[in-house]
């Protein structure tokens, strides 16, 4: 039987929040400023905002994983979930944390009514992939990222 369970963070976790975030920022060689990690921890606490954050938690409660998430409205799907980030703590990779995690957003979007849930993932994110494998079905589609105009 798993050690894991899956619950929304908490208000009082932001730092723990916060380490498993920049671990998943790294990954993608992305660096965020403390007023990035800000905005999104304000995010997922703002009940006007889709965004929301579910972690996986060991035996002694502590987070191990992370899961950004949002409803989305497709024209083609109805309304839908958008897995924004996914990342486990390396020291815990292979627990079944990331199984746990897309397995709880799985039900969330049945619960909520949401046709599918999507995702995008790198290439090369073999590891990662191979969990998704499990879990979902590889689109055909190609993902493109346009900036905005310039003022």
């Amino acid at each position: 039987m798993s050690d894991l369970s899956i619950t929304p963070v908490l208000a009082g976790e932001r730092q723990r929040w916060q380490e498993l975030y920049a671990g998943y920022c790294a990954f993608y060689a992305v660096e965020l400023g403390e007023a990035d990690y800000d905005r999104v921890w304000a995010w997922i606490h703002d009940p006007e905002r889709e965004t929301r954050c579910l972690v996986a938690r060991d035996a002694d409660g502590v987070p191990v994983g992370l899961a950004h998430f949002r409803a989305y409205d497709s024209p083609l799907r109805g309304t839908s979930g958008f897995l924004d980030d996914l990342f486990v703590d390396p020291a815990r990779r292979g627990s079944g944390a990331a199984d746990a995690l897309l397995g709880a957003l799985a039900r969330i979007a049945a619960d909520e009514g949401w046709a599918t849930v999507r995702w995008n993932t790198a290439e090369n994110n073999y590891r990662a992939r191979a969990v998704y494998d499990r879990h979902a079905a590889k689109t055909v589609f190609l993902t493109y990222s346009m900036d905005a105009a310039p003022s």
